[in-house]
């Protein structure tokens, strides 16, 4: 087992926490401005079928590995594998 104390369940955010979730959002906002800003700026650029299927593929595989590897890092966490 852990050694690390449990927290209460229900407990609050600190300022720290809201803080960050703040600048996370910020974050957030800041890139969807620049992704719309840039393909609002790409008139007259096509792309292939194959071009989106390997897009698709892409972000599919990407979510995939990250998925994966946040499984992994969580069951080692659970099963003490992390010392």
């Amino acid at each position: 087992m852990s050694n690390r104390p449990a927290l209460p369940k229900g407990t609050p955010l600190g300022p720290a926490g809201w803080f960050a979730i703040i600048v996370l959002f910020g974050f957030l906002a800041w890139a969807a401005w620049i992704f719309l800003r840039t393909w609002t700026s790409l008139h007259g650029v096509a792309m292939s079928p194959l071009g989106w299927l390997f897009m698709g593929l892409g972000i599919v595989v990407t979510l995939a590995v990250g998925g994966g590897l946040m499984a992994l890092l969580f069951y080692s966490s659970r099963h003490d594998y992390d010392r």
